[in-house]
């Protein structure tokens, strides 16, 4: 790795990129597809997020939705796939989970497809009882909502 491939993770939201967030979101993800502008923007407010930088270059994003005492929740983790194979997404997930403010928590969740391994290196588990957890669950969700 070179300076020039050097992750710089940020939790400032006026240095986030929105536009590429809600675009990768929209179009590259499989759980976002479809997401407008508006509820990205919405999403971000209400949520603690670490951007990932290369030079002014935003090419990694993280979102934590937390009351910062007792539970948080890891969403819409990406690396943009030209920046993908550096570690990065492994220096991002570390600095999330070393977050002054997501110490001490009860619980920590997260939702993945295919990234097991990646979050079982940071004490992430299936969950220990999982006949206790529910959820309404709408994939499609910004698919029927799409650009009206």
């Amino acid at each position: 790795m070179t300076a020039t491939d050097t992750l710089r993770i940020s939790t400032d939201q006026g240095e986030l990129d929105l536009a590429l967030v809600h675009d990768f979101l929209s179009n590259g993800s499989t759980w976002a597809r479809g997401i407008s502008l508006d509820r990205v923007r919405k999403s971000v407010a209400h949520s603690l997020c670490f951007g990932g930088f290369v030079g002014h270059q935003q090419v990694a994003f993280a979102r934590v939705i937390s009351d910062y005492a007792t539970f948080a929740n890891l969403v819409d983790v990406f690396v943009l796939p030209a920046w993908r194979g550096r570690g990065f997404s492994k220096q991002l997930v570390q600095t999330v989970i070393e977050h002054p403010d997501l110490q001490g928590l009860r619980r920590f969740t997260l939702a993945t497809f295919d990234a097991h391994s990646l979050y079982a290196q940071y004490g992430f588990t299936p969950p220990a009882k999982p006949e206790t957890l529910m959820e309404i669950y709408k994939p499609d969700i910004y698919a029927n909502t799409l650009r009206r």
